[in-house]
């Protein structure tokens, strides 16, 4: 008897003790790998059931050159746009769910569908080339800058897998291994010219937009004597993975 009772309370410190070492059912992390980027982010996860959590997250990069010149030059196909100035901020929010298949709580492998909404606010140097037309008299061409400036916004799901484990009593490693989400999008760029455009600068103009290719965004300008309009819809696709987390657990 006295050893059933002694297993008892040795059974009960130790399970005491796992508690202890797994820690409280909230998480509160954020990315380095996307913060090495400036693209700041942070994370507030909830156990709701054993191996079930929710959570939510936010993330906002400050408007700048952007950061992955050669994937940019991929996606925008046009030999006009200066990418050395064109400028990328964003901000999003992400809704999502996990399923861990490990032993404890928030802890092992997961599998996680999300939502996000995000907006990005771009400014897109645009160059035009147009020679003025002046009965009898011989002018040079011109090239100016057209500086289009607005935002797209997205709203997607998906899902991607990772892998979370208990460094120390309060310190949590989050390893997104390979995921993605897809929806649809649309925005609105403009711009205001500083003084009127000419008919050859407007064609000019027109000319340069029509050409830029954005696959599979679709674009539709218009460009009058104040400026130019590109609206542009379509769908939304993107890759989450190769991230790397640390967490507080309390």
């Amino acid at each position: 008897m006295k050893k059933l009772v002694l297993l008892s309370f040795l059974f009960a410190a130790l399970q005491t003790n796992a508690q202890s070492l797994i820690g409280g059912d909230n998480i509160l992390k954020t990315n380095l790998s996307a913060d090495a980027l400036k693209n700041y982010n942070l994370t507030f996860e909830k156990n709701i059931l054993p191996f079930v959590s929710l959570s939510i997250s936010y993330r906002t990069m400050p408007k700048s050159n952007i950061p992955l010149k050669a994937i940019a030059k991929n996606f925008i196909k046009s030999s006009d746009i200066n990418f050395d100035n064109f400028k990328i901020g964003n901000n999003a929010i992400t809704f999502e769910s996990r399923f861990y298949l490990g032993i404890q709580k928030m802890s092992g492998f997961y599998i996680a569908p999300y939502a996000r909404f995000a907006n990005f606010d771009l400014t897109v140097p645009l160059a035009y080339t147009y020679t003025p037309n002046i009965a009898g008299i011989g002018l040079s061409p011109i090239t100016k800058t057209a500086n289009l400036e607005g935002t797209i916004r997205s709203q997607s799901v998906g899902v991607y897998v990772g892998i979370q484990q208990q460094l120390l009593t309060k310190l949590v490693l989050d390893i997104w291994i390979i995921g993605g989400h897809y929806g649809s999008s649309n925005g609105k760029l403009e711009f205001v010219a500083p003084e009127k455009l000419p008919t050859e600068a407007q064609a000019a103009l027109q000319k340069n937009l029509n050409e830029i290719q954005a696959n599979p965004l679709k674009i539709k300008a218009t460009v009058n004597s104040t400026g130019a309009i590109a609206d542009m819809t379509g769908p939304w696709a993107g890759i989450r993975g190769a991230g790397i987390t640390l967490g507080l657990r309390f």
